[in-house]
């Protein structure tokens, strides 16, 4: 293994707003929790801060840490705010414009007529052209013209650039220009990052694969360089645990193979909440439940159907499609942090965020606008302590900031500014959860929803009151999941390739393919050192009818008429029909799992001391008196009738009037309407 089965593992999740941490005893069980800000100018500050709060509680010191996990949004956030390396592409002679041209379809909620094509990554100026050509089948119909390249890397060097993606035209089907072009690259523009479409994305369609290969381009030297200097920090602190990092796929990897392609981290953070999500939900005995994940800036949602986590190949980071295997998950802009305006008379929340940094305006550090987490304590959702204490906020700042920004603009009263806030929030959550749910075909009564984050918990009643769901399940440590997850995340990995020529599914053509796939994914075990009682592989086909623009996946056999009756069972089930067309096998795909040692969790335990006070709430149906609880006292099997206030270090959870709270025997709450 890459790590030792022994000494204490921590898990470090880095969001906008906060860092959570969790150091847990394998042996016991038992954990302790951490939450600190963030430090956005240098994160790796923050992870220091909150593994030492964690180390301290527990009274141990860094030489007893076995294992460090890590979930970062670094890469997340260079997309996002377009903060890459200066990036240029190189590609076959003739497709220069592959990233203008990009896809005729609009976002589905944009103006047909009004919205505009997004300055695209790397501008035409920064893509030069290469002199080769392959053909469908990897047919070689023009040899790769080392010249031309010799221009390029002259042309990368004028510019100035600090990586290159190299993305050739069927270099799917015959890798070996694309590898030759990014060997004279490497050897003409030392200290330059380069990025072959083959190492991350060898599947067809230009578009996205030519994306794909920029953006991991781009953030590729800012990664390396932050997973470097962590490592240096760790080493520093006497910490000498290796470091593995979350994917978007919800499994982890060591740091090497995210240096060499950082864009599988693009939902690092998400992801492992989803995976901490389901574990808890399994403990609850609960297999169907939809998660939303809300921080300081977003709201994660993510559908979960018997216990199995969904993938994904047609993600999207902000206005790019990112066609790497990841947790299939919607996100939109809602978060603590998520700022409130009023423009044009209408009341508008999120999708900017005051971050940490200042922050909102309760937190006392200098912000002045309106955020949903000022509307919480406007309305008395929130105690006026954080993080055990560390943390006051300002009550009077909050409704100045409420009172200034939304009130008077609309002529509201206080608390009703505050209730509109949080029920626009509300409404932009709902909608998000309509997407992975009644819109592809479920229903969301079906479900327990699973609020967890910081902000969470204070949703949660409001959202299943909107959907009609009737059962809410929040974890023992929901501020903190997302770190919980980490802990329970094995080392993953997916290896998948176009087949040469779409068409109907050859055992004999598929088999030639995965026998490659599969040494790709015994390299990778070889270098994450996984022992071999410890690997496993699953072997996925996607595919679709003849002449559609998109796939199914479905477990590959080996059998391909069996192959082709799950794809039509995949069908009807997702569409409600099949086609009588033909079924074609576009790609294959290897997912590597290595496990990990599962961790123990330790039965809960309660402290008795359970009574905090009593606060005044403002609830839409009118002013109650709410009883505010200490979590941690709570025994299992102790039950909560709304209005009530549970707090605990990592999150605050708000119990609505008609609802119900109990202790479930693995430390969750079970909240159900009545």
């Amino acid at each position: 293994m890459p790590l030792s089965k022994g000494g204490f593992s921590v898990a470090v999740d880095i969001g906008g707003t906060f860092t959570d941490i969790t150091l847990q005893d394998p042996a016991s069980g038992r954990a302790w929790r951490a939450k600190t800000p963030s430090t956005p100018a240098d994160p790796s500050q923050a992870f220091l801060t909150g593994v030492r709060l964690a180390l301290a509680a527990a009274g141990v010191d860094e030489g007893a840490i076995g294992r460090v996990l890590h979930g970062t949004t670094v890469a997340t956030n260079l997309i996002l705010e377009g903060k890459g390396a200066r990036t240029a592409l190189l590609t076959t002679r003739g497709f220069r414009h592959v990233l203008d041209i990009g896809r005729q379809d609009i976002p589905r909620r944009a103006n047909l007529y009004a919205w505009i094509k997004p300055q695209r990554p790397v501008p035409p100026s920064r893509v030069f052209e290469i002199t080769e050509r392959v053909g469908p089948g990897g047919v070689v119909l023009e040899a790769l013209d080392e010249a031309s390249v010799e221009v390029a890397a002259e042309a990368c060097r004028r510019e100035g650039v600090q990586s290159v993606a190299i993305c050739l035209l069927h270099s799917f089907a015959y890798p070996a220009h694309e590898r030759r072009v990014a060997e004279m690259l490497r050897a003409a523009l030392p200290g330059v990052a380069v990025t072959a479409s083959v190492d991350v994305l060898p599947v067809a369609r230009e578009y996205e694969r030519s994306l794909v290969t920029i953006l991991n381009a781009s953030v590729m030297p800012a990664i390396s360089t932050y997973v470097g200097r962590l490592a240096e920090r760790l080493e520093e602190a006497g910490i000498a645990a290796p470091l593995l990092l979350m994917q978007s796929n919800g499994g982890v990897a060591g740091a090497a193979a995210i240096r060499r392609a950082p864009a599988v981290t693009a939902l690092s953070g998400p992801a492992a909440g989803v995976v901490g999500a389901r574990e808890v939900a399994q403990a609850a005995g609960i297999g169907n439940i939809i998660t939303v994940d809300i921080g300081g800036t977003s709201a994660d949602i993510c559908l979960i159907k018997d216990g199995k986590i969904g993938l994904t190949s047609q993600g999207k980071v902000g206005e790019w499609p990112l066609c790497l295997p990841m947790v299939d998950m919607v996100t939109v802009g809602a978060g603590g942090g998520s700022i409130a305006r009023v423009g044009d008379g209408a009341l508008t929340v999120g999708p900017a965020s005051a971050g940490a940094d200042p922050g909102p305006a309760c937190y006392g550090l200098g912000g002045t606008a309106a955020t949903v987490t000022d509307a919480h304590i406007v309305l008395g959702h929130l105690p006026p302590e954080l993080l055990g204490g560390r943390m006051r906020l300002d009550p009077a700042a909050a409704a100045e900031a409420v009172q200034a920004q939304v009130a008077g603009p609309l002529g509201l009263g206080l608390h009703a500014a505050a209730r509109g806030i949080l029920a626009i929030a509300d409404s932009n959550m709902v909608g998000a959860i309509r997407v992975v749910s009644v819109e592809r075909g479920h229903d969301p009564r079906d479900f327990a929803l699973v609020p967890f984050g910081g902000a969470g918990p204070l949703h949660g009643c409001a959202l299943a009151d909107l959907l009609g769901i009737g059962t809410i399940l929040v974890p023992p440590a929901p501020g903190v999941l997302c770190a919980e997850g980490l802990l329970a995340a094995d080392l993953r990995a997916e290896f998948q390739r176009a087949m040469p020529v779409a068409g109907a599914p050859d055992a004999g053509v598929a088999e030639a393919v995965l026998v490659e796939l599969r040494a790709e994914a015994a390299r990778w075990f070889d270098e994450e050192r996984v022992v071999a009682a410890d690997r496993s592989c699953a072997e996925v086909a996607l595919m679709r009818y003849e002449g559609q623009g998109g796939e199914l996946a479905v477990v590959w056999e080996g059998d391909a008429a069996a192959a082709v009756a799950a794809f039509n069972a995949a069908h009807q089930g997702l569409y409600g029909f099949v086609l009588a067309a033909p079924v074609e096998l576009v790609t294959l795909r290897v997912e590597a799992t290595g496990q990990l040692p599962a961790p123990v969790v330790a039965p809960p335990s309660a402290t008795g001391e359970v009574v905090a006070g009593r606060r005044t709430v403002h609830f839409a149906g009118g002013v109650r008196e709410a009883v505010v609880l200490d979590r941690a006292g709570l025994a299992p099997g102790a039950k909560v009738a709304g209005p009530a206030i549970l707090t605990q270090l990592d999150a605050t959870t708000l119990v609505a009037p008609g609802w119900t709270a109990a202790v479930h025997p693995s430390g969750a709450l079970i909240l159900r309407r009545g």
